[in-house]
């Protein structure tokens, strides 16, 4: 297995790592403008109100994509590392 052949594999671990992130973190971003714009229109500075709703919107989307997830990740083992494996 050549340096170039490693470097590709990794260039798709990296990108699939982003793909499987994208959805908490753009429910991590949404949560935390709209905390942040109630906080601004009522003048409540907690730090608790920001991290509490995150997390559960989070929660929620991460058990909502896990399907998504998994077979992004079954899919890139079953044709990037499993040929490598068998060769």
């Amino acid at each position: 297995m050549s340096e170039l052949e490693i470097l590709s594999i990794l260039r798709e671990f990296l990108w699939a790592a982003a793909i499987i992130s994208m959805p908490l973190l753009i429910a991590a971003l949404l949560a935390g403008v709209i905390v942040g714009l109630l906080q601004a229109l009522t003048s409540i500075q907690e730090m608790t109100l920001t991290f509490v709703p995150k997390l559960a919107i989070m929660l929620v989307v991460f058990f909502a994509s896990s399907g998504f997830m998994a077979r992004v990740m079954l899919s890139l083992f079953d044709e990037r590392v499993l040929p490598v494996i068998s060769q």
